[in-house]
């Protein structure tokens, strides 16, 4: 990571009623109003919509195992401020951390510690910290990338977006990325602690339980199903025990 890079380079109507829709009154046609809408929609369509949402996020993972890895040649964990605020923007959330890791601006050596990593029981999100800029030792997205199985281009959009607001128009020397590997998100951040905090606390924190809920949606599924599957069994046993004779 370049200490020279710029702080996220790599671091990081008004509402009017209308006099022919009052919901009050007749309209002037003599139409009466009602609770339905046009279509025939009836009111209930709030609560039908927020079962859909109860549903959408069944899945969630209300706490979760993080990593981080600080991609590094010149830091040290002791002065790792971008790793110290992705890790209190988890752990204000609820969420525990996994391991903390330093790795130099290594092609392998990140590739190697991420592949790692999200092959770990404990671990449900991975973020690295650095090595997303445009120098020549910056090498974090080229190493990640080739084992994302399924990216997330909507990450590094946004978080160009609000670095916007903050660097202007130097957004564009960061490469931010993000993607899922083995049922893990992997979110690869800049190495400034501006950057890190932006993107750890506006969009990774809130998103990232929804996002490894459904990375894992097919295991949850499977394990839920085997749940159910036993507490039949057990059911199916307690039918069968026989009646007490009285002998």
């Amino acid at each position: 990571m370049n200490e020279n890079e710029s702080d996220h380079g790599d671091g990081h109507e008004s509402d009017t009623d209308d006099s022919h829709h009052d919901s009050d009154t007749d309209d002037d046609h003599g139409h009466s109003s009602h609770t339905d809408d046009d279509h025939g929609h009836s009111s209930d369509a709030g609560d039908h919509h927020g079962h859909d949402h109860d549903h959408h996020h069944h899945h969630d993972v209300e706490t979760l195992g993080f990593a981080v890895v600080t991609v590094s040649s010149t830091r040290s964990l002791d002065d790792d401020s971008a790793g110290d605020a992705i890790s209190a923007a988890f752990e204000a959330d609820g969420h525990e951390l996994a391991t903390r890791e330093l790795v130099n601006d290594d092609y392998d050596g990140v590739q190697g510690t991420v592949n790692r990593l999200v092959s770990r029981d404990d671990t449900d999100v991975v973020v690295t910290a650095g090595g997303t800029g445009v120098t020549p030792d910056d090498v974090t997205v080229e190493a990640v990338e080739p084992i994302l199985e399924k990216e997330l281009p909507g990450f590094g959009e946004l978080f160009r977006t609000l670095s916007y607001d903050e660097i202007g128009t130097r957004v564009v020397g960061t490469r931010a990325t993000a993607g899922v590997t083995d049922g893990v998100p992997v979110f690869c951040l800049p190495g400034s602690e501006n950057a890190a905090r932006l993107g750890a606390e506006e969009i990774i924190v809130p998103e990232v339980s929804h996002l490894a809920g459904l990375a894992r949606r097919d295991e949850a599924d499977e394990n839920d199903a085997a749940d159910k599957s036993d507490e039949v069994d057990e059911d199916d046993e307690a039918d069968e025990e026989p009646e007490a004779t009285g002998e």
